[in-house]
């Protein structure tokens, strides 16, 4: 076949394959993916939820098709993709990444299904009634994320007790930032440090942020829990050995890219449980009858590797507290 031909045909085929998956979803359930990542940086979390989907019963391609939707950190993108998927009459939404995604999908309908996995407070935002009892078309996983700042500030400052002056950065997108930087500011009070937040809300303001850092000698850094930085983990690692800045993160993912530490829950974890919610309101399940989850899973992972790099020796006591230290 010549070159010309071969283009024309796959052309051809590119036009053709939406019409063919429109007509598979019609025969199988559509769930709808909604993402404020991208997928290229969220590909883990898309394998785990996945495979929660496929130990309840269903394979993607199989018996259920999936409709992604990424915002790429565009959260006010996040309306019209969700519109598109009620339109699609999608069996169940899967809202990921922030609150942000669940928060536009419950405007959109209060009719088709919505689970989420973030790690705000559903109640506080409004997304269910109660965890037990969220009533309505909505429940998820909570894997607690925005509640675990304070807990990393205080083991990076007993990693560095004579630093003084800390940082937090914060996604200001993120419907939870502004209580996320408040109770640090408590926990920072309570330790005598001298906080500083910062805010990042695309990828440019956060090499913004860490030349900020540079240049007011802040000691040390504490990253909000947000699914553009837990996108952009390449990024935060690559600048915090650059600048030689002690940080500690909301997932371990960072830490195994080459973080310093990280305390938080296993969002893997949660997608897969997500993934089984999803599918059990496929098999009929009502989201009001499905309780909230919440992580049981904590984690602390020092990266020593990184540690002897910025010239740092993690006391016994962190290292006992450990759940896993990277060579």
């Amino acid at each position: 076949m010549k070159r010309r031909e071969f283009i024309t045909l796959l052309g051809g085929a590119a036009v053709a394959w939406p019409v063919a998956v429109r007509a598979q979803h019609r025969a199988i359930p559509v769930v709808g993916f909604l993402g404020s990542p991208s997928a290229a940086e969220w590909a883990p979390f898309v394998t785990a939820f996945q495979r929660g989907l496929k130990e309840t019963g269903f394979v993607e391609g199989e018996n259920v098709a999936i409709e992604y939707r990424w915002a790429d950190g565009h959260y006010d993108r996040l309306p019209a993709m969700v519109a598109d998927l009620v339109h699609l009459q999608a069996a169940v939404i899967f809202a990921a990444g922030s609150p942000a995604p669940a928060l536009a999908a419950k405007a959109a309908t209060a009719t088709i299904p919505i689970v989420f996995a973030n790690g705000a407070d559903p109640v506080q935002f409004g997304l269910v009634a109660s965890l037990n009892r969220p009533g309505g078309n909505i429940t998820g996983v909570n894997f607690l994320a925005a509640d675990l700042g304070q807990k990393g500030l205080g083991l990076i400052h007993e990693l560095l007790p004579n630093v003084t002056v800390a940082a937090m950065l914060v996604n200001p997108n993120n419907p939870n930032a502004d209580s996320v930087a408040r109770n640090a500011r408590e926990t920072a009070a309570s330790l005598g440090l001298q906080l500083h937040i910062l805010n990042a809300g695309t990828i440019g303001e956060i090499d913004t942020a860490f030349a900020k850092l540079v240049d007011e000698h802040i000691g040390m850094l504490v990253l909000g829990a947000d699914a553009l930085f837990l996108g952009r983990r390449e990024q935060f690692v690559t600048l915090a050995a650059h600048n030689a800045i002690p940080a500690i993160y909301f997932a371990r993912e960072l830490v195994t890219a080459g973080g310093l530490m990280s305390y938080g829950t296993n969002v893997s974890d949660a997608y897969h449980r997500a993934g089984v919610y999803t599918a059990k309101i496929l098999k009929g399940a009502k989201p009001a009858d499905l309780p909230v989850e919440q992580s049981t899973r904590f984690e602390f992972v020092i990266n020593l590797k990184t540690a002897r790099t910025l010239g740092l020796t993690i006391p016994d006591r962190l290292l006992a507290l450990a759940d896993e230290a990277i060579e």
